[in-house]
């Protein structure tokens, strides 16, 4: 394992309490931290239980749940350090220390439901859509599926993300069909009701019609994105759909 080391100590306390730098820089970290009777992850455990057991939940604790699940431990084997220590060291403080270890684990819960995603259908999420990022409220995923005769596409969307209104353009033909693969979202047209959307459900649009689509506020969401050709097409991007108008769909 690599040697840790730590100048917190000296950047905070060392001209005011030299001393006390020392030992937490050198000492603390620089040798009990580097002991290897105990593996880095059971230390990294043993801390996490301790800070908690002394009611100490400020961003002390937080470095060291962070330095946890950089060691190994999972969402899984932290839940059950912390409710294992809520029946010895108080309920009020497993509540204090899981609040935190939410915000750490974050990552692991989102990659874990977008995994979950994937595996619930036959085409792949792709990378990121950074090319159109511009346009989303949200992060969205964009996998290629066919660009020959008919370009489709498969666009997937984490919860709450949605494109802003838009207007696919063309003098002839043209517009786009959306095919629901995975998950839950909403489709709406200008001056119309949000359509909900579930796998197999399809909508047609226009060229010309001014609308959005994208993700449940609780739920991933995939569509096919197939481009009916026509003639002198483009996409015409505007506004994002407002908080106000989103947060009331179910």
């Amino acid at each position: 394992m690599k040697k840790i080391t730590q100048d917190a100590g000296r950047k905070a306390l060392g001209e005011f309490a030299p001393d006390f730098a020392h030992y937490n820089d050198d000492i603390l970290f620089g040798e009990n931290w580097n002991n290897g009777d105990i593996d880095h992850k059971t230390r990294c455990i043993i801390t996490v239980v301790a800070l908690m057991s002394s009611g100490i939940t400020d961003s002390s604790l937080k470095y060291h749940l962070e330095n946890a699940k950089k060691a190994g431990v999972t969402k899984k084997e932290i839940a059950a350090v912390v409710t294992h220590v809520g029946f010895y060291a108080g309920w009020p403080k497993a509540w204090a220390v899981f609040n935190m270890a939410k915000e750490v684990w974050a990552e692991e819960n989102a990659a874990g439901e977008m995994a979950a995603h994937e595996n619930s259908m036959i085409f792949p999420i792709g990378a990121p859509n950074d090319g159109f990022k511009q346009y989303f409220s949200g992060r969205s995923y964009l996998a290629p599926v066919s660009r020959e005769q008919v370009g489709i596409f498969n666009v997937t969307f984490e919860p709450g993300c949605r494109n802003n209104w838009h207007i696919h353009r063309a003098s002839k033909g043209g517009g786009q069909i959306l095919v629901c693969v995975a998950g839950r979202g909403w489709y709406r047209e200008w001056g119309k009701e949000a359509v909900e959307m579930k796998p197999g459900d399809v909508v047609n649009i226009p060229a010309g019609v001014k609308h959005w689509h994208g993700a449940a506020r609780n739920s991933w969401f995939s569509h096919l994105a197939i481009e009916v050709p026509g003639e002198n097409c483009s996409n015409e991007w505007l506004e994002p759909v407002a908080s106000e108008e989103y947060d009331k769909l179910p």
